[in-house]
């Protein structure tokens, strides 16, 4: 294996490590922790963002996905690109656009800009994100790999987590933009380092790039994200059907490509061991399922109860804490009991979170069950996220690392942009039917205008605008809207438990047992060989 210096020796079972193998590893680590930072800053805001531009629930959901868009459009394609031509390269490139994307976000003078400003964010993470998995694959082997992974999900994900603790602090003082600026001298710092100690030209392929199968990918991923998204906005059914069929027709396209290119851009193959694609689905699950507590979890704290945006920041520590605490114990269970058996455990954890969330999350909660379902969501992902990548990793040659690093964020990424977007439609329609029937129900319905009604209904921020206008009625207008929340919001729940159960199943069903496993990778291993 190719090391810091550029040798290479053949690696063990023991396992291998590179040259200055701790400063590498830090960096890669910092690399993915202000891509993860970047992934959870916004959401603290939203409710001031929302306020400040006046936008309604779908344009405040564009703004809280469009980095997750970003990312997973772009990270499949990036992948292939940085096993061709370089990580390290894409690597210090994608830090070093990630500082006039965090400028922009920062300046942006409207949602529509702030929204373009969080995708192009998204595209740079794209480029750097998936790079750092593909290096810990390239650098490391064995039990080593293994560890490495899993400080890496569990300190990546920790700092995600601890995003919004970073936003809520700065939002103390400052207004939003200050959420998005804060990103840029670290990634500042990311870069230097990035440049100083990882090794470049590590196991790279000679393959060449297939770049209409990366456009395919990008179109797929961005048609299927926005119309989810817009399914719910009054006057864009038409558009949402319209970018439904594109994602679709896309997909097809996508499929028909890699099986007939010689040197396909995703390896079909290889995606359909069952080491792979159930860890893959498994992964969108359960890193969407945190991505999408996080944000219904944020305006929760912040519309229904009342909290600051310190006090929303700080809400969310006990996911942060479950998820570093219980990492080593994950890949401790990966190596003793197998994949399977740790990413059932995570989904546990993961279905009692949102079965909290929905019994217990309601208007005159305490703090306790809002910690208790950030926490559980927290270990579940702390057990669960090891597993799902390692897997990934251990199924595929090193040659096809930014596949599988790829596949890896795309479960981050594709399960948090699809989870985020299917959490925010729901919100959309449910808080809207709800402050609807408490209009009709209420005895000024007739009073009441469409172009107010329409305002009413359009999210929490434009109500908390509009019962500025109306004093006399604000009171009752702020009630309304956080019963409409809590209502909208028990569907995002329920539907996060329906997600998580299908998971159990299938990987209860369709993954190997712990023995079979460790005899499918070794036989994966001699055919890739």
């Amino acid at each position: 294996m190719e090391g810091a210096g550029g040798g290479s020796s053949a690696s063990s079972r023991a396992g291998s490590t590179p040259a200055r193998a701790g400063l590498v590893l830090a960096t890669l680590i910092g690399v993915a922790g202000v891509a993860n930072l970047n992934l959870a800053v916004a959401n603290v805001a939203l409710p001031d963002i929302g306020q400040h531009f006046d936008a309604g629930q779908t344009m405040v959901d564009l703004i809280a996905v469009g980095y997750s868009l970003g990312l997973a459009a772009s990270v499949l394609y990036l992948g292939a690109i940085g096993d061709r031509y370089g990580r390290k390269t894409l690597l210090v490139l994608g830090m070093a656009l990630t500082i006039p994307a965090s400028i922009l976000a920062a300046v942006a003078p409207s949602a529509v800009v702030l929204f373009i400003a969080r995708v192009f964010g998204g595209v740079a993470a794209g480029m750097a994100y998936p790079t750092t998995l593909a290096l810990i694959t390239a650098l490391w082997s064995g039990p080593e790999r293994t560890k490495s992974i899993a400080l890496w999900s569990a300190l990546g994900g920790g700092i995600s987590a601890l995003g919004p603790l970073v936003a809520g602090g700065l939002l103390e003082h400052f207004d939003w933009s200050s959420v998005f600026i804060v990103s840029a001298p670290l990634a500042a710092i990311a870069l230097f380092a990035a440049w100083r100690f990882v090794p470049a030209h590590v196991n790279e392929t000679t393959e060449p790039v297939d770049h209409l199968g990366g456009m395919l990918s990008i179109l797929l991923v961005a048609a299927l994200v926005l119309a989810i998204n817009l399914a719910p906005e009054p006057g864009k059914g038409t558009t949402a059907v319209i970018l439904g069929i594109i994602a679709v027709a896309a997909i097809g396209a996508f499929v028909i490509r890699q099986r007939r290119v010689p040197n396909p851009l995703y390896d079909l193959r290889i995606a359909a061991r069952p080491t792979f694609w159930v860890a893959a689905l498994a992964g969108i699950i359960v890193f969407g399922s945190l991505m999408g507590a996080m944000f219904i979890g944020q305006q929760f704290v912040q519309n229904v109860l009342g909290y600051s945006t310190l006090q929303a920041g700080l809400a969310i520590i006990p996911g942060a804490l479950g998820m570093i605490v219980v990492a080593p114990r994950s890949a401790q269970l990966v190596e003793s009991h197998g994949s399977r058996f740790t990413l059932l455990v995570g989904f546990a954890f993961c279905l009692l979170a949102f079965l909290v969330m929905l019994i217990l999350w309601d208007e005159g909660a305490s703090y306790f069950p809002v910690g208790l379902g950030f926490l559980l969501m927290g270990v579940g992902v702390g057990f669960a996220g090891t597993p799902a990548s390692r897997s990934l990793t251990g199924s595929v040659p090193v040659r096809k690392a930014g596949m599988a690093s790829g596949t890896a964020d795309l479960q981050r990424d594709l399960g948090g942009a699809i989870m985020q977007s299917i959490f925010g439609a729901l919100l959309t329609a449910g808080y809207a039917k709800s402050f609807s029937e408490q209009i009709a129900a209420s005895p000024h319905a007739s009073s009441v205008s469409e172009k107010v009604q329409n305002e009413l209904t359009k999210s929490f921020s434009s109500a908390a605008n509009t019962a500025q206008q109306y004093p006399e009625y604000a009171q009752a207008i702020v009630g309304a809207a956080r019963k409409s929340f809590l209502d909208g919001g028990d569907w995002t729940y329920a539907a996060g438990m329906i997600a998580v159960a299908v998971g159990i199943c299938v990987v209860f069903f369709l993954f190997p047992k712990h023995d079979a496993e460790v005899a499918l990778l070794e036989r994966y291993h001699a055919e890739d060989a």
